[in-house]
């Protein structure tokens, strides 16, 4: 498989894209990878890149976008902070992706059992972190139940896997909210915003539509 070029991204739609990110997690899910020269693709991309989606990924390291989509040098924008949300620089980033370098998808992605969804669930404090968790923890507080306050913690997985999923419906909003570009490229049709959950048991990457 090669790198893509100009002309293929060119072809590409949102719905195509979309469906290039699922078959790909199932080649991942059944240990199938695609045909690629990796030194090949090194050399296709050496004058330029034209990716066909922007993923936005948590750091952890069982969640490699490129590995979980089987995706090769070239294919996809990666951008990973801990707890997948988004700030001034990432929406940047962004619109750098989508407007000027042509990506048609951009993916929220959030995993099951995500720390840094622990931490804003347990409303950790330390350092830096603080302030990472502090953007998350609107996550936490949107999701109603359960109610009582000695079970929304992160000992309670069905509660952080919820609070994962919220978390990334927000940053959907935000990002909508947030950049006009990106919600005039979407509302065109140029670009497709979408949520997705990877479970870390077993490979899965659930999209939500």
């Amino acid at each position: 498989m090669k790198a893509h070029t100009k002309e293929s991204q060119s072809t590409m739609t949102p719905k195509k894209a979309l469906a290039f990110l699922e078959e790909g997690n199932e080649r991942f899910q059944n240990n199938l990878k695609a045909n690629r020269n990796l030194l090949q693709q090194i050399n296709d991309t050496r004058d330029g890149q034209f990716p066909f989606a922007t993923i936005l990924s948590c750091i952890d390291s069982r969640v490699s976008a490129e590995l979980v989509f089987d995706q090769g040098l070239g294919d996809i924008f990666s951008v990973r902070i801990a707890g997948n949300f988004v700030n001034e620089d990432i929406l940047g980033s962004m619109e750098f992706a989508c407007k000027l370098a042509g990506t048609k998808l951009i993916v929220v992605l959030g995993h099951t059992s995500c720390g840094a969804i622990k931490g804003a669930c347990d409303h950790a404090r330390l350092g830096n972190l603080t302030k990472l968790i502090e953007k998350i923890e609107p996550a936490v507080y949107a999701v109603e139940e359960p109610k009582d306050e000695a079970v929304r913690n992160s000992k309670n997985l069905e509660f952080v896997d919820a609070v994962s999923s919220k978390n990334v419906e927000l940053t959907i909003q935000r990002i909508r909210r947030e950049s006009p570009v990106l919600k005039e490229l979407e509302d065109d049709g140029e670009i497709k915003i979408v949520g997705a959950m990877y479970d870390i048991s077993n490979g899965s990457v659930h999209f939500y539509e």
